[in-house]
């Protein structure tokens, strides 16, 4: 399980330090470039729900061995691209691909619990949690070691190894009797189940307004329209619809569910403006060289990873959310006290104030999740978590590119801090009004709403 969920975020950081090369190999500008970076954004936010609603018809086992098979054919296709577009081509295949290995483990987790009676499977929870936080640190060191290994292709090559390791422990180790639940409201579940026509209005959904917040323009305006009108053909569709891709009924009807989504899209806007925005301003503005940079940065993810480690050990889920709610906050204030004449022990300080926050509130949301989401849709709510965490991802770099303009100093760092200061308010306030949250994870109420 966690071979599998760690593909998609690994592949997403370690492009990251793999776009330059790619330019210089193939003349492409970076206006090009950036495309290998939304082209799994988008493949990822479209795919984790349906493959999660796949995974809920059919079985963890058969999603997850094809998603693997799509994983190991992306790394062949990128390894031998000849061309720009063929690697962004590999990089939808891989977004698709990897978008099985989580969803697939929530499906799991909740079907073995079920089978066990243990309601509340923390310690495995938060080691996925901390698996894909690690992956975070890990991913542009090793996307470097790999280029200066065998150059950029390794760095789509190494998931042929990755998918083949998947393959392999999937076929051994995953349960063929973790059978679907195949019954309906409307009988056994078969191609009708698929619900294909859903599928195409909430690609085209996202699709539309994922274009727009990568680049918002006034001369885009149409994008927005376009996905509300969208969203409400997909809101008509599903509501006459007996077995809906998104079941809109029970989303409407599950407040706390829903709560946990918005914090979802907060917690990674908050945590992507830091990892990105600050970063920028260590370079330009304080005079670091880029390796030193990530250095700074690096205090983040491993403090994520502790207070992951120690939280993991106690499956209430309120008190996690509201200590993480007051440090996100201190961690944003702190950035206001940063100036360029600041001591340097400053600088790895506020990357382990925004990581604390970020461990909490990453492990408790997935926790919530998994006790708040209906058991037969487990799979396709996983997957829409991920897709909100990419739609704040995404609006972080509305926010970076927004305050964050060439010579905007110290002033566009502390505006940038207002607005995560400002999202981080309303997690603290989705947290405090959602007063399901004191039964959640504890085994004292009902999980699911």
């Amino acid at each position: 399980m966690v071979l599998g969920s760690v593909l998609n975020p690994v592949n997403s950081s370690i492009i990251s330090v793999s776009l330059v090369a790619i330019g210089v190999a193939l003349g492409a500008p970076p206006s090009q470039t950036v495309w290998l970076v939304s082209a799994l954004y988008v493949a990822t936010a479209i795919g984790q729900p349906m493959m999660g609603r796949l995974i809920e018809l059919y079985g963890p086992r058969p999603l997850f061995l094809t998603g693997a098979a799509l994983t190991g054919l992306a790394g062949l296709v990128g390894a031998l691209a000849p061309s720009l577009w063929v690697l962004v081509l590999a990089r939808v295949i891989l977004g698709f691909g990897t978008c099985a290995g989580y969803p697939a483990s929530m499906y799991l987790l909740r079907s073995e619990s079920d089978r066990t009676g243990r309601s509340s499977p923390a310690g495995v929870l938060s080691v996925l949690a901390i698996a894909n936080q690690t992956v975070i640190v890990i991913g542009p060191a090793l996307g470097g070691l790999l280029i200066h290994l065998g150059g950029w292709r390794s760095t789509f090559a190494i998931n042929i190894p990755l998918a083949l390791g998947c393959l392999i422990v999937g076929m051994i180790w995953l349960p063929k009797s973790a059978a679907p639940r195949r019954e309906t409201r409307s009988g056994p579940a078969g191609l009708a189940g698929l619900d294909l026509p859903g599928m195409v209005l909430f690609a085209a959904t996202l699709i539309s307004l994922l274009l727009f917040l990568m680049n918002p323009h006034t001369g885009h305006w149409y994008l927005p329209v376009i996905a509300v009108v969208l969203a409400a053909a997909l809101t008509v569709r599903e509501l006459r619809t007996a077995q809906p891709f998104l079941d809109i009924r029970t989303l409407a009807g599950s407040r706390p569910l829903l709560a946990s989504y918005a914090r979802g899209l907060l917690i990674a806007m908050v945590a992507n403006c830091f990892l990105y925005g600050f970063p920028q301003w260590l370079e330009e503005d304080r005079g670091l060289d880029p390796t030193t940079a990530g250095l700074v940065m690096l205090p983040m993810s491993a403090t994520a990873i502790a207070v992951s480690a120690i939280a993991g050990r106690r499956a209430e889920i309120r008190g996690k959310l509201l200590a993480g709610s007051a440090a996100q906050l201190a961690a944003c204030a702190l950035l206001l006290a940063i100036r360029p004449s600041a001591p340097l022990w400053l600088l790895p300080a506020a990357a382990c104030a925004i990581g604390i926050p970020y461990g909490l509130n990453n492990l408790a949301i997935q926790n919530a999740v998994y006790h708040q989401a209906d058991p037969q849709r487990i799979g396709s709510s996983a997957g829409l978590l991920r897709t909100f965490s990419y739609l704040g991802a995404i609006g972080s770099t509305v926010g970076t590119s927004a305050f964050l303009t060439p010579g905007s100093g110290t002033t566009g760092l502390h505006h940038l801090a207002w607005f995560m200061l400002a999202a981080s308010a309303l997690f603290l306030l989705i947290t405090l009004a959602d007063r399901t949250l004191r039964h959640t994870g504890t085994g004292t109420g009902t999980d699911t709403a």
